[in-house]
């Protein structure tokens, strides 16, 4: 290889000069300065003394003796024919003599010699790179007439490099035949020892040790054996073809999204015993049938050395993907309005706000005065149109707002300024950098004497939301969704900043877009709100989305209107799919009808699937808990609500509540009312059912009296997770229930210039009191909560209706009553709770 300087080469080894040039003086090399050259045998001697300092040894040395001679003798009689019949005895004397070496001693010889070849190999390329560096700074220095020297100094070098590359072949070269060497002695051996134990010579056992094995340089090893006489025939020794098995080779091995033990064990190319015990050892117990999830697939192929890729999306899921792709074509994207999300903590007025905007009374309609569903609005403003969606501000409703801010393209944080920066603030401010859309801060309730914007600005700089009146990238905008003051700010704000991101889409072809919310209602069937992302949605259309498709039979916008098509940035009801999609899925519009129902099994096959691979894990998981922590106590609990998002969001708040000793266990959550079948499932699994906005209906509740079933209905999300946080904890303080005292059903309504709308029902069980608390239902789905304005029987006033009897009834602040609707009277009262 090149000399190198002794700088150079400390440099390399990273070690001090000085300290270099004291072990070249202790190897005996005395004579190198700083800048002398240090040749090949110059650093084998300093390796050399360094292996010695350390307490290595070299080639050939040891603690004991690297090779062992035993010699042998055997003594014999045979008998040989003489002349005449006559024999003779003649004594025979077998001499034998065997080397053994130590295997360790040819191992390390080996493992020396390949470090040091890693060393000079090393220690060659930082040479190299070290030396080309600085003859690439000197030719940069240098002028136009050494251009021609440096070139030939180039070809000298790619010489050089061509040599060290032959010469690192040829080490190569002679390392891969020591290994065949090794391999071929080894084979050898194991030959030699089958033929030992074939002839029943204990011998080889009697002196042999294991770490000794016959050397492979023994002449007479490779000698041909004698044939020999017996008989007068003679006989030739028989030798086998065994051969040792070869090394295991690594494969790529496609993991599906689920797949079972055995069709993973004939994918290894093994047998199906080897992957359960492999199981085991994680800690699973599984059977040759038992689906697999994909990462416990990977991990199991991956344990077996072998190499793990997930595999791609189905064909036809992969062609519909491709032609969707293929529709889309992005040079004519032209102008689209913007997403907005409405975020923010609790009761901090971004509904009130919205309704400003909107000119509506949003807000009132909520139970409890909280949104609990994402609301998904089109407005046009004379400044532009803006789509906004209003997102839950309760803890509970985490999911619900990371999903808002997954779809949107700028966030309008409210905040009120009487507050500051709460929980669910700090919260939003997270998912909205986590998707980084940017932020519009809202600071409402500037009207009231105790606000304080100021704080609100200190407060948000401490989460990363700096005000452009400090130097950042946030507008703020002080609003009043009361009195309506900095509206127009605010609308302004949110379009300067639509400007500055240049929003564009592709406003023809297939639309696609994201479902926002899905329920399922009586008569309609499958409702879903969708926010169309690109292209145009029209009535008609075939759509795909998530595990569920269906032809668009009817579009709605926000107020109910029948519409025939969509754009960009426009949120729709879509009625139509086959049954209520997942919050956050995506939709396409496919051509083909048959494509879409074969993508839709597909899905619904794999998530099946996904679901029972992870149902089996966690009851595994359970049995492992209960041997090691004793029984553990668990909530069953069946839950229905009136949307997708509030299940979701309702059984994720439920399942978290689970703690060391008790479990919180949603066996089944859906969207619509309660039915039969449905109470019948949560006997069968002995769970509470939980009914969020919804409600049984008549056969429902006969078999919930009969069966004597725990039933509990909620309308504010909170109200339930306390309840179960309460039940499961053992505080068990007395608590307000509600009892249904009776219901009326809606025959006809009627206008009255003094109340408005009043309907005229019939009382069909209980009874109906004035001065109690009432809801509207619609297919069995609480639509209003509140009070009685009137309750007449004929032309007077009464304060009771009982059974069978027709009244007139005014709902108080609603006039929205049809006819088939239910008016339900409950009465509310505290009872001594017990777990």
């Amino acid at each position: 290889m090149a000399d190198v300087t002794v700088s150079q080469f400390a440099e390399v080894l990273k070690v001090s000069v000085e300290r270099l040039l004291t072990q070249l003086e202790e190897a005996g090399i005395s004579t190198l300065g700083v800048d002398d050259t240090i040749n090949d045998e110059q650093k084998l001697e300093l390796l050399t003394h360094l292996r010695k300092s350390h307490g290595r040894a070299s080639s050939g040395e040891g603690t004991g003796p690297g090779k062992v001679t035993l010699k042998r003798k055997s003594h014999g009689e045979i008998r040989m024919a003489a002349g005449q019949g006559r024999s003779r005895t003649v004594a025979v004397e077998v001499r034998r003599k065997r080397t053994y070496v130590k295997r360790d001693l040819l191992e390390a010889e080996a493992r020396e010699k390949q470090e040091e070849l890693d060393r000079i190999a090393a220690a060659e390329a930082a040479a190299r790179e070290a030396e080309e560096r600085a003859k690439q700074e000197a030719v940069d220095a240098q002028s136009a007439e050494r251009k021609a020297e440096a070139a030939r100094e180039a070809g000298a070098r790619e010489e050089e490099e061509r040599k060290l590359a032959e010469a690192a072949e040829q080490q190569r070269r002679e390392t891969e035949e020591r290994r065949r060497e090794s391999e071929a002695q080894k084979k050898e051996e194991a030959r030699l020892a089958k033929v030992a134990r074939s002839a029943g010579d204990a011998r080889n056992t009697r002196y042999g040790r294991a770490e000794l094995h016959v050397a492979g340089d023994v002449a007479s090893r490779r000698r041909k054996a004698k044939p020999k006489r017996r008989g007068g025939r003679v006989q030739v020794e028989s030798k086998h073809g065994f051969e040792l098995p070869v090394e295991q080779k690594a494969k790529e091995i496609a993991i599906p999204d689920t797949i079972t033990v055995g069709d993973l064990a004939q994918r290894m190319s093994i047998k199906g015993a080897e992957v359960i015990r492999t199981l085991m050892g994680m800690g699973m117990m599984v059977t040759i049938n038992q689906p697999l999830d994909q990462d416990t697939a990977i991990l199991v192929v991956e344990e077996m050395g072998h190499t793990a890729v997930a595999e791609k999306a189905t064909d036809a899921e992969s062609q519909v993907l491709q032609a969707v792709a293929a529709s889309t074509d992005e040079s004519d994207a032209v102008a689209r309005p913007a997403v907005v999300t409405i975020m923010g903590h609790v009761d901090h007025g971004k509904t009130s706000l919205l309704d400003y905007i909107r000119r509506t009374k949003v807000a009132d309609g909520e139970a409890g005065g909280i949104t609990q569903h994402i609301g998904a609005y089109h407005v046009e403003t004379e400044r532009g149109v803006v789509t906004f969606l209003d997102t839950p501000g309760h803890a509970a409703f985490t999911a619900m707002r990371a999903r808002g801010a997954q779809i949107t393209d700028i966030v309008v944080l409210v905040v009120a300024a009487d507050d500051g920066v709460m929980p669910q603030t700090k919260e939003a401010v997270q998912h909205a950098k986590a998707a980084g859309v940017p932020l519009v801060v809202a600071v409402n309730k500037i009207d009231r004497e105790e606000a304080d914007p100021d704080r609100v600005k200190h407060e948000l700089s401490a989460e990363g939301v700096i005000t452009d009146e400090w130097g950042g990238d946030t507008q703020f905008v002080h609003v009043s969704a009361k009195t309506g003051e900095g509206v127009d700010a605010l609308l302004e704000a949110i379009l300067l900043q639509a400007e500055l991101l240049e929003l564009k889409a592709v406003a023809t072809g297939g639309a696609q877009g994201v479902v926002v919310e899905s329920s399922l209602e009586t008569g309609r069937g499958s409702v879903a709100t969708v926010l169309v992302t690109r292209g145009e949605l029209k009535q008609g259309d075939m759509l795909l989305a998530g595990q569920e498709f269906g032809r668009v039979r009817a579009m709605f916008d926000e107020q109910g209107k029948p519409i025939q098509s969509a754009g960009p940035s426009m949120p729709v009801v879509v009625l139509g799919l086959s049954s209520t999609p997942n919050a956050g899925d995506e939709v396409l519009v496919v051509a083909d009808e048959r494509k879409a129902r074969e993508v839709a099994q597909q899905r619904q096959s794999r998530e099946r699937d996904q679901k029972l691979a992870h149902q089996q894990a966690a009851k595994l998981e359970q049995v492992f808990q209960r041997m090691e922590q004793g029984e553990i106590q668990s909530v069953k609990i069946m839950l229905k609500a009136d949307v997708q998002g509030s299940a979701g969001a309702l059984s994720d708040a439920l399942t978290n509540l689970s703690n060391d000793e008790v479990k919180v266990e949603v066996v089944y959550s859906g969207v619509g009312g309660i039915n039969e079948s449905d109470v019948n499932l949560a006997m069968a699994a002995g769970a509470i059912m939980v009914g969020f906005n919804v409600r049984a209906d008549a056969a429902a509740r006969r078999a919930v009296k009969d069966q004597e079933l725990d039933i509990r209905y909620y309308s504010v999300i909170y109200d339930a997770i306390d309840d179960v946080k309460a039940a499961i904890s053992g505080m068990l303080s007395p608590e307000i229930k509600e009892e249904i005292v009776g219901l009326a059903e809606v025959k006809e309504v009627f206008r009255s210039s003094s109340f408005g709308n009043i309907a005229g029902c019939i009382i069909v069980d209980g009874h109906v009191k004035r001065a109690l608390p009432i809801r509207v239902l619609r297919d069995n789905v609480v639509i209003y909560e509140g009070q009685l304005e009137s309750l007449r029987r004929h032309k007077d006033d009464v304060s009771e209706v009982k059974s069978g009897t027709e009244c007139g009834i005014g709902v108080k602040n609603y006039n929205d009553v049809k006819p088939g609707d239910q008016i339900e009277c409950f009465e509310r009262y505290e009872i001594q709770r017990s777990l």
